[in-house]
């Protein structure tokens, strides 16, 4: 049985829903401060409490056979985490030690983690591979960063094998609609776009229209949350069946201006969408584009979703059905 922490949230629930579709058995842990008890199917057991909670980890590990922990849980608002950063660094990083530790405690020793591309900070090159320098530019960046530390550390004392994914700009949505994304405060920029589409928002703001590429505007990689959802599935496996810990990159290698992700919303949602232009923000480099390639090799992982149009096509689908 897998343990998904966080896996009422957007990713996780897709991976929940993926693995399950899978045939896996699976347990969920997750505080619902951000998640929806609806994103988690009915034959899924759904433990509503912290992953900081050891009473609470250890009812879990006793009651349920868990051979795995598949670690999504975490706050990641970029913003807030430089606002609120003991926060940040007491939910994503001493949380998941206590996960790390009730695992120890219980025997369990595979771990995949939802790690971010935040822990490279300013791009000294692009696409980034994982040989690029890990120099964090915020306090989110460093509660992830600091968990892949103490995983190196945990396998060298211990022998709890990891895997942790690096992933770029997770975007999309089940195609059948049946789960989505749904934010609160949204920050993501194809749901804002969307949301504006569908007039729930009256416009949306354009950072930075001066950056040093094409049409001037911020270029991402956007990769779907389903291919993130098997990636994280190749991972286990590998993991289970032997593999040694490692860390991975996910992106679809391939960036996407503002103005081009603008475009694709207007064209999937066939409606104008109002953009307003704002200065730069602070922290924010002009490209970031992941080198996928060695996910591809050690993996197998060959992402389904390799163009925009798509991605946002199952968005707009969860957008005019928005069901939580």
């Amino acid at each position: 049985m897998i343990l998904v922490t966080g896996g009422a949230g957007y990713i996780g629930s897709h991976y929940v829903q993926y693995a399950r579709e899978s045939g896996a058995e699976i347990v969920v842990l997750d505080n619902l401060a951000f998640g929806h008890r609806e994103a988690v199917p009915d034959d899924v057991p759904l433990i509503v409490g912290d992953m900081g909670d050891r009473g609470i980890l250890d009812s879990l590990f006793s009651d349920y056979r868990i051979d795995a922990v598949v670690h999504f849980a975490a706050f990641a608002y970029v913003g807030e985490s430089v606002t609120a950063p003991s926060k940040y660094y007491r939910n994503n990083t001493v949380a998941a030690l206590c996960v790390l530790d009730a695992m120890l405690a219980h025997n369990v020793r595979t771990f995949v983690f939802s790690s971010t591309c935040a822990t490279y900070g300013d791009p000294l090159a692009v696409p980034m591979d994982e040989t690029h320098p890990q120099n964090p530019i915020n306090p989110y960046g460093e509660s992830k960063y600091f968990v892949e530390r103490m995983l190196r550390a945990y396998d060298r004392a211990y022998g709890l094998k990891f895997i942790s994914l690096r992933y770029f700009n997770a975007a999309g949505c089940d195609p059948a609609g049946r789960i989505g994304e749904s934010h609160d405060p949204e920050t993501h920029l194809i749901p804002l776009l969307l949301q504006t589409a569908t007039g729930q928002r009256d416009r949306v703001s354009i950072f930075g229209s001066d950056y040093d590429t094409p049409d001037g505007t911020c270029i991402r990689d956007y990769v779907h949350v389903l291919d993130l959802a098997a990636a994280h599935d190749l991972a286990l496996h590998r993991l289970l069946n032997g593999g040694a810990s490692d860390f991975y990159n996910l992106g679809s290698e391939r960036g996407y201006s503002v103005n081009e992700v603008v475009a694709a919303c207007e064209r999937i949602s066939g409606r104008p969408i109002r953009t307003v232009a704002a200065p730069r923000r602070p922290g924010d480099p002009p490209r970031l584009v992941a080198s996928a390639a060695k996910a591809r090799a050690d993996l197998g992982w060959s992402p389904q979703y390799q163009e925009l149009d798509p991605i946002v096509a199952t968005a707009w689908n969860w957008e005019r059905k928005r069901g939580y």
